[in-house]
């Protein structure tokens, strides 16, 4: 049967970058699992890869079909930004297929998918950074941005110590955590060899 690798960590922990490759390790053979958000596409994002990339008017017409498994606002100096999970038949977990997909988001998103779909089924993946080396991360990637926006990235350094916050990691039932302090390659290898154990393919 199919599962769902789930990556979450605060902003700047490295989360996008671990997907991304992990995505690009064809013997893990993982789906991208692509949730939607209507806030702006980044400098170097794509639409259909982070994200898919809408705004509220499709969110609502998810939402009156029911197929809307969670939504998140977040209430940004630039408005209102929507993240949120849609059933749109483009996973599939039978056993017949038995892929596996791979997931980014927060232990907020993380509880209803994992009721959705099963706790068997949906595994998290935690990345742990300190605070130290997230700063100078974020500084550095908002440089890059055609318009710098401190603030916002201000907002969401503060933001996450509630979201990540112990209870509620407890809460979601993480437990396995992923240091991302030193040597990148290292820690994702620790997560490559995370996946095969949980699909059978480890050796």
């Amino acid at each position: 049967m199919g599962k769902i690798f789930y990556i979450m960590g605060k902003s700047a922990s490295g989360k996008d970058h671990f997907y991304r490759s992990l995505l690009e390790n064809k013997d893990l053979a993982l789906k991208p699992f692509v949730i939607y958000t209507t806030r702006p596409m980044r400098e170097g994002e794509v639409n259909g890869r982070e994200y898919y990339f809408t705004d509220e008017r499709h969110l609502g017409e998810l939402r009156d079909a029911g197929k809307i498994i969670e939504e998140r606002v977040y209430h940004t100096v630039n408005g209102p930004w929507y993240y949120f999970t849609a059933d749109d038949g483009n996973i599939d977990l039978s056993q017949e297929r038995g892929e596996n997909y791979l997931a980014i988001g927060t232990p907020e998103s993380f509880v209803p998918l994992r009721q959705y779909f099963g706790t068997e089924r949906t595994l998290p993946i935690y990345i742990e950074t300190d605070d130290g080396i997230r700063l100078e991360r974020a500084m550095k990637r908002e440089k890059k941005q055609a318009n710098p926006d401190y603030a916002e990235m201000c907002r969401r350094f503060l933001a996450d110590t509630e979201d990540f916050s112990e209870e509620n990691l407890a809460r979601a039932g993480i437990t396995d955590r992923f240091l991302n302090n030193g040597l990148y390659e290292d820690c994702l290898e620790e997560i490559a060899d995370y996946v095969r154990t949980h699909t059978g393919t480890k050796t």
